[in-house]
């Protein structure tokens, strides 16, 4: 699933107080809750061929160091020499930023891209669904494609997803950006941004190696570190906790022809009382892209807890589901520790820094997916900066950052996140018999519908008849259940409604 952010050999929460403007990595280091891996044991053993079998510690003995692999390109570098002010700043370079500074240079306007590793492969492993990256011209950007996907509810109960999945070839996808951003004209500062002073008419970036760049609008697209970007409401998000592995591995059982999308089983767990009691509390599924008969993917994922799930527990986890399958690991190409925010309160509605991705609240709250959403969204805010700061409107300073705020987030998509909040806040409160028996529905729903739900498509009067569908094919345990669990979460989404008005 998207992983959007990580960090290796450990696992950074991110709680945000009132108000917060505290920086996660572009500036200072917030005071966040750390969980660590602790010494490097052994959790896989060595059999007598020179593969791992699972054991009872880590998996990190065969993780190899982490390489920062950069991209082969002579980007042009903005000269602060001319005292220029660039008609936008992208603070990040993400997906998001350098598909909006790409798409806003095309007509002429003058923009800079600050970030600290300009260059850097993005380590993000992105799993979209085909159709999405379609629509968006971005098929080449996918290095492996399967042709459906596979959800196991429980041993007894398998969904065949008829609808093709893809991995992103990050290189590929940044590759393709960055030379059409200098191909406009973009230029590039690699640096941090450490403060922004906002004047009437324009912005002052002021840099980690005191460079300030001027700029009549500033984007943020720095992710969950939330650099720039004001929240004025409590941060109380649930969290997506993911382990993950590419390997090689003797074999494995799965279809090369499908991703396992999610895997509920537990019977891996049988002989584990202490980890089965806390999988069947707060349950966690497998997520595998099989590559080949010996080289795969695999994630096991907490879908969202709040708090979240420690890692040592997911680690464990994984262990225990590659013993019980059967999975013997010859070596790890990559591993991947990532937590994902999820829901929590939309930034201040307008402020004069505009976001996109993660620091503007896109996450989708029920399933923590982004990467589509975000790339699909940067079109709007490009055409909504080229509209209100090109030659017919030319606003500037808060009027300007106001109006593209509008069109990020119009009231439908408010209200649409609003529905997306109320799941997250139901799945926060299921078991795995209650998870089973709510995605046993989920996929039973027709294809329009759930592939709305997880593809942002749906707004709210769709939602609302997509809830009745799945109310409808629910069991009647599953129905006590969503009444049971969801009145007060339906109750505050209605309240969030009423008063959330344009």
């Amino acid at each position: 699933m998207d992983t959007l952010l990580k960090t290796h050999n450990k696992l950074v929460f991110l709680p945000q107080p009132h108000g917060a403007s505290e920086k996660l990595s572009n500036l200072s280091s917030p005071k966040s809750q750390e969980l660590k891996f602790g010494p490097r044991k052994t959790f896989l053993r060595r059999g007598r061929n020179g593969c791992v079998r699972a054991s009872s510690s880590t998996l990190l003995e065969l993780v190899p160091e982490t390489k920062k692999e950069n991209l082969d390109f002579e980007l042009p570098v903005y000269d602060p020499s001319k005292g220029l002010v660039v008609d936008l700043a992208v603070v990040g370079g993400g997906p998001a930023g350098l598909a909006v500074a790409q798409q806003v240079s095309e007509v002429g306007l003058s923009v800079c891209t600050i970030d600290p590793f300009p260059k850097l492969i993005w380590p993000n492993n992105y799993g979209v669904w085909v159709d999405e990256f379609e629509a968006m011209d971005l098929l080449d950007c996918l290095d492996t494609t399967w042709s459906g996907a596979v959800v196991y509810i429980d041993d007894k109960t398998k969904k065949d997803l008829d609808r093709p999945y893809g991995r992103v070839n990050r290189k590929q996808l940044k590759s393709k950006m960055l030379q059409k951003c200098v191909s406009n004209g973009v230029n590039f500062h690699q640096a941090k941004v450490v403060k922004v002073i906002h004047e009437e008419s324009k912005s002052l970036l002021i840099c980690s190696d005191g460079v300030t760049i001027e700029a009549t609008l500033v984007l943020d697209a720095t992710g969950f570190s939330r650099c720039l970007v004001q929240y004025d409401k409590p941060y109380n998000p649930g969290y997506q906790v993911a382990y993950g592995i590419l390997a090689e591995v003797e074999e494995h059982p799965f279809d090369v022809d499908k991703m396992v999308f999610m895997d509920w089983r537990d019977s891996h767990l049988i002989n584990n009382t202490e980890l089965k009691t806390r999988n069947s509390r707060i349950p966690t599924f497998l997520y595998a892209m099989p590559f080949s008969s010996n080289r795969i993917f695999l994630e096991e994922t907490s879908l969202v807890a709040r708090p979240g799930v420690p890692i040592k527990d997911i680690q464990e986890r994984m262990v225990a589901r590659l013993r019980h399958l059967g999975i013997n690991v010859k070596s790890i190409e990559e591993d991947e520790h990532c937590v994902i925010p999820m829901g929590g309160p939309l930034p201040v509605l307008p402020q004069r820094v505009v976001g996109i991705g993660g620091t503007a609240g896109m996450v989708h709250p029920s399933t923590g997916y982004m990467v589509a959403r975000t790339l699909a969204a940067a079109p709007i805010v490009a055409n909504a900066i080229v509209r209100y700061l090109g030659a017919e409107r030319r606003l500037s300073g808060n009027d300007l950052a106001a109006e593209v705020w509008k069109d990020l987030w119009p009231i439908q998509r408010r209200r649409q996140r609003e529905f997306f909040c109320f799941g997250m806040d139901i799945l926060l409160k299921l078991d795995l018999q209650a998870t089973r028996r709510f995605f046993d529905a989920f996929f039973d729903l027709q294809p329009h519908y759930w592939h709305g739900f997880l593809s942002s498509r749906l707004f709210l009067p769709e939602l609302i008849v997509f809830g009745l569908a799945l109310f409808s094919h629910a069991s009647n345990t599953s129905r006590i259940e969503i009444m049971a669990k969801g009145t007060l979460p339906l109750v505050n989404m209605i309240n969030n409604l009423i008063q959330d008005r344009d």
